[in-house]
């Protein structure tokens, strides 16, 4: 398996697209395959770490899953930025409507 890609077939992080945090819509579709979503990349940064805590893998291949969950890491902050962001701007919606 290529480093540049996970165990589900999902492209690294700088490849895929992000998250719309400043839209209120669901950031992919359920056909939009290209990026997981936030529960899955925590699932699959969870296998890595365990992984990597257990050792045993060649330095390639623990170079490689780093890589990974660094993409991964970065994907769930971007579903959590854009959480926070629509968070933000229903708590204001809700206030201005008061």
């Amino acid at each position: 398996m290529p480093p540049e890609r996970c165990g589900y077939g999902w492209p690294a992080a700088s490849s895929a697209p992000t998250p719309n945090s400043s839209s209120t819509s669901h950031p992919t579709s359920v056909t939009d395959v290209s990026e997981p979503t936030y529960e899955q990349a925590r699932a699959e940064l969870r296998e890595i770490v365990s992984k990597l805590e257990s050792g045993g893998q060649s330095l390639e291949d623990s170079l490689a899953l780093w890589e990974r969950g660094e993409a991964l890491a970065d994907i769930c902050q971007k579903w959590l930025d854009g959480a926070s962001v629509r968070l933000d701007a229903a708590i204001a919606e809700h206030d201005n409507a008061e």
